[in-house]
């Protein structure tokens, strides 16, 4: 999301320890799952508590939920959830726009305010700075909230009345996770309000069954069977799309395109009814229309008694509700997704919080970030290319986040960890008895990314018969959910990720030329670590200071000759494996300052001239510095984080003695 960001470089935030991060994170964490399964009676006051305990855990003063009051005028926005400390100043029951014109323009554009002091306000803005001393506001954050990309349909405001304060990044992350979580439960409330309200429809009408005939939307026929004499009228004729010249066999027809699976229960109910066995029934089934397709009848019939020399009649009333069922079932749908949504949501709070920033100042990665803002801000497919751990994940994401689809969530499918048997229902979806072992209905990523951005990493490990389907959605926009024929549109943005070469792939015949035509718009090449040497110092810092709060490992400074070692490697695992160095190294050491070993014992006698005078001098240094002291919790090999055993095979293969011996 774009942030629109005010800060003054007089204040400073002092971070929460790592137990107190951990509370958040686990509170995050908790409220996610919490909104999962919350009734919808029961969301207001879910988000009121949350408010608070989010106030009291971040010494926030006054903390509101505002919609739009559609009523109003001139345009505002209505506080449904707030929460105020005691003797605090209390939020206006209407936010009118007014009051605040700069402020509904950024979030007009969906981007998050951030002001550390009211006084750093631009000078656009003087009439919000106004407004928000009349209330006694000294800093303030505030967060659009919107479902599924569309306009935002309220804010989510916190305030600090008593000081100022900063508003770290990563905090703020975190607070747009959680109003993304409102945002979703307000969504699955008013689906489930709609819901009932479509079903309580459907009840009065069923009450009304017996004034049909009076209504001009039902078409009625009226029958004999004993008499066969039949009537159908005009609108009956309409809705089931018969002819004068079919009218001698409209029964017949009628029938013939009705739900074979319906057909037998309906003229059983018919039959109980002729028999006196019950007064009336109802059901509803589609119906084969020979224009418009398939369409959906709800059907009621009634039996009439007469004088005893009069015969039986039936009367049937016929109301096409195609349009209340595709209603019902996009209702369904968005709730399907929404429930999605909040477990993918509470997957991703388990995880690290926070955008994860792209790290380097190298001129190679400068470059490939040129080109990923400037396809960023298109729809165009994007193609990342490079090796496995060179972060194609991140720049999926920073695409993500740079472009107009950035208030939803961005989607991950990865084609190498899906069984091939199961890939097809992870993208597409599946419904309930599917296929043997589908105990439930599945939304597939492809539908939980509409309006936003799937990442299918690995593309290269999707299988043939897949890729022919995969192409199938990219030209038409629609996918199917398995063991359902219906079409569902998605509008989706495609970034695809692989370590091979889909060109070589296509010439052996393992990747189809079509579908890499499609994907290969816009390639960007991610470079290997071992080009970018200069941003290793960078990674190590940040890995650093990841690890130090979880592990409370009191880190002040690296070793110098750890540093050169680690940039004359060759790092065939990229980012990642430097990553996982580095977690060992924090894991092993015992003091201020890290020594971080290479990989593996191999690595001198495989490794570059270069790389092993590198590693010989900095083990040479170590041992120098510990008296060649291998073993004990001070000794060279702990401080290398090595075995004993091992490090002695190390002095002995690069040759090195004991000064003196």
């Amino acid at each position: 999301m774009t942030d629109s960001r005010r800060r003054s470089t007089a204040f400073t935030h002092s971070d929460k320890t790592p137990t107190d991060r951990l509370e958040f994170e686990t509170l995050i964490s908790d409220l996610s799952a919490r909104f999962v399964n919350v009734p919808a009676e029961q969301v207001d006051a879910e988000i009121s508590d949350v408010l608070r305990r989010v106030c009291e855990h971040l010494d926030l003063d006054l903390a509101a939920l505002w919609q739009w009051a559609n009523e109003a005028s001139p345009p505002a926005f209505r506080a449904t959830h707030y929460y105020v400390i005691q003797h605090g100043p209390q939020a206006p029951e209407l936010l009118q726009q007014d009051d605040y014109p700069w402020f509904a323009k950024e979030m007009s554009c969906g981007r998050t305010v951030v002001v550390s002091s009211i006084k750093d306000l631009p000078d656009e803005a003087s009439r919000d700075r106004e407004s928000c001393v009349q209330l006694g506001i000294k800093s303030n954050l505030t967060i659009p909230i919107s479902v599924g990309g569309e306009d935002a349909i309220g804010i989510l405001g916190l305030n600090t009345t008593r000081v100022e304060r900063a508003w770290p990044d990563d905090l703020v992350k975190r607070l747009q996770l959680v109003a993304q979580i409102f945002a979703s439960a307000l969504a699955r409330k008013r689906s489930d309000q709609a819901l009932r309200a479509s079903e309580e429809l459907s009840r009065k009408r069923a009450a009304r069954i017996a004034a049909a005939v009076d209504a001009a939307e039902l078409g009625f026929s009226e029958w004999s069977p004993e008499t066969e004499d039949l009537f159908f009228d005009d609108r009956l004729c309409e809705i089931l799309d018969i002819g004068v010249e079919d009218f001698a066999k409209a029964k017949e027809l009628w029938l013939s395109r009705m739900d074979p699976e319906s057909k037998p229960k309906l003229v059983e109910s018919l039959r109980r009814i002729l028999d006196g066995d019950i007064e009336r029934a109802t059901a509803e089934y589609w119906y084969d229309h020979p224009r418009r397709g398939r369409i959906w009848l709800r059907h009621s019939l009634r039996r009439l008694e007469g004088a005893s020399e009069v015969a039986r009649r039936v009367v049937e009333a016929v109301e096409d509700v195609t349009e209340r069922r595709q209603a019902l079932e996009d209702l369904q749908r968005l709730r399907e997704r929404l429930e999605s949504e909040n477990v993918y949501l509470r997957q991703e709070a388990k995880k690290r919080l926070g955008s994860e920033a792209i790290i380097g100042r190298s001129a190679t990665i400068r470059r490939t970030l040129a080109l990923a803002e400037q396809v960023a801000t298109t729809n165009s497919t994007v193609l990342l290319l490079g090796e496995t751990g060179c972060g194609k994940g991140r720049f999926a994401s920073y695409i993500h986040e740079c472009s107009q689809r950035r208030d939803g969530h961005m989607i991950t499918v990865n084609c190498a960890a899906i069984p091939h048997s199961l890939i097809e229902s992870e993208l597409f979806g599946r419904e309930k008895g599917a296929y043997t072992g589908a105990l439930s209905k599945q939304v597939g990523r492809f539908e939980l990314a509409h309006g936003s951005t799937l990442f299918i990493d690995e593309i290269g490990e999707l299988p043939l018969e897949m890729q022919v389907k995969f192409l199938r959605v990219l030209e038409s926009h629609t996918i199917e959910r398995l063991g359902n024929p219906k079409p569902i549109s998605v509008d989706v943005r495609i970034i695809a990720a692989t370590n091979r070469d889909l060109a070589s792939e296509v010439r052996n015949g393992r990747f189809r030329q079509d579908l890499f035509y499609r994907l290969n718009v816009f390639p960007i090449s991610v470079p290997p670590l071992r080009e970018r040497r200069e941003d290793i110092p960078l990674f190590v810092r940040a890995f650093i200071g990841e690890f130090a709060g979880t592990m409370a490992k009191p880190v002040k400074e690296v070793d110098l000759g750890s540093l050169e070692a680690l940039a004359g490697y060759s790092w065939p695992g990229n980012v990642r494996e430097l990553r996982n160095v580095v977690e060992r190294a924090m894991i092993m050491t015992t003091g201020p300052t890290l020594l971080i070993p290479l990989p593996d014992v191999d690595a001198v006698a495989t490794g570059s001239t270069q790389m092993g005078a590198i590693q010989r001098a900095h083990i040479e240094k170590v041992l120098h510095e510990t008296g060649w002291r291998i073993r004990g919790p001070h000794g060279a090999a702990a401080r290398l984080g090595l075995k004993p055993t091992t490090l002695e095979s190390r002095i002995k293969s690069l040759g090195l003695t004991r000064p003196g011996v």
